[in-house]
């Protein structure tokens, strides 16, 4: 027996729960987890509120990623004990998630514990750092290095944004943060952003090309945001994108990438092949310090997070929000 946080939908509503369940209720999967931690992340939010229609089967346990201990096994990879971390894969949305005492998930999804990282930590860290250093490694292989100059990098108030400060200052870049949240610019020059910008400096509409401003890029954003900056790029630069919160449509031309040389990487941390994960995750754990967060991270049990779905989607939570099943 185990306890959950259970969505079920009922004329067309979502009802959350915290329930009791039997591992006969459990999905089908390679490998069972004893879920130590989860993270509480804005899609976790849409889908305990049915505020976007983010659940795709019903009943779901959400939670998009999750740390803990193998407690059963049928791949070689995998014995018991072994502590292991899931990030993707529609865990939360198709497959049930971390918001549970126990997961049950295909093999391929899951990646060792890194050296150096625990379950705590690597939830601290979550899918959104996880991100973030994808999109590093993106710019590093399109051959972008420290000297060639400035990365910018938008939404950098948010998780995503905020790890890929860390992480480009700990390898040398210079990084500069574009944020809505002026009030937050102390924090982000903490985190190692050599300056920070508005981002209504990039919200409106530019020219195609524009003076090249900034090596390469890490965007959150998508649409103006990233059609301005794509303007703005060096020749031969490369751009890092990540996110749509601003929306779908890219307004711009092939300027930027005929004229200029720009590349444009696209980084999905959900579908993201278990090699690259893989080193993703090795490479955090070198570079983030392992209390990474810590101060700015807030753990709760699994009762608060039905109240707390609530509050993300309204904007009323800030920093990381771990869950201890």
């Amino acid at each position: 027996m185990f306890k959950a946080l259970v969505l079920e939908q009922q004329d067309k509503k979502t009802i959350a729960s915290i329930r009791t369940l039997d591992d006969s209720d459990l999905p089908q999967g390679d490998v069972t987890v004893a879920v130590e931690y989860s993270s509480l992340n804005y899609k976790d939010g849409l889908a305990i509120t049915g505020k976007s229609p983010v659940v795709r089967q019903w009943p779901m346990v959400p939670g998009i990623d999750f740390a803990g201990t193998v407690i059963e096994s049928h791949d070689d990879r995998y014995q018991k004990g072994d502590e292991v971390v899931l990030t993707g894969w529609g865990v939360g949305e198709g497959h049930w998630g971390g918001m549970a005492e126990k997961a049950r998930v295909s093999s391929d999804w899951l990646v060792p514990m890194p050296k150096g990282l625990s379950a705590r930590s690597t939830m601290m860290i979550g899918t959104a750092g996880l991100t973030a250093m994808l999109c590093v490694m993106a710019l590093e292989d399109a051959g972008i290095t420290p000297e060639m100059g400035e990365i910018l990098v938008t939404g950098a108030s948010g998780g995503v944004g905020s790890v890929s400060i860390s992480l480009l200052a700990a390898l040398g870049y210079k990084a500069v943060a574009v944020t809505g949240r002026p009030e937050n610019s102390d924090m982000l020059t903490e985190l190692g952003a050599s300056r920070v910008i508005a981002r209504n400096e990039l919200e409106e509409r530019g020219r195609p090309l524009e003076k090249q401003l900034w090596a390469g890029a890490i965007d959150i954003a998508g649409s103006n945001i990233l059609a301005r900056l794509l303007g703005q790029i060096h020749y031969g630069g490369a751009v890092a994108a990540c996110g749509l919160a601003a929306g779908f449509d890219l307004p711009t031309t092939v300027m930027p990438f005929i004229l200029r040389g720009v590349k444009l990487l696209g980084v999905d941390s959900v579908m993201c092949p278990r090699k690259r994960r893989m080193e993703a995750w090795k490479r955090l754990a070198e570079l983030l310090p392992s209390d990474f967060s810590a101060q700015a991270c807030k753990e709760v049990a699994l009762e608060e997070v039905l109240q707390l779905g609530e509050d993300i989607t309204n904007g009323q939570v800030t920093g990381r929000v771990i869950i201890k099943p």
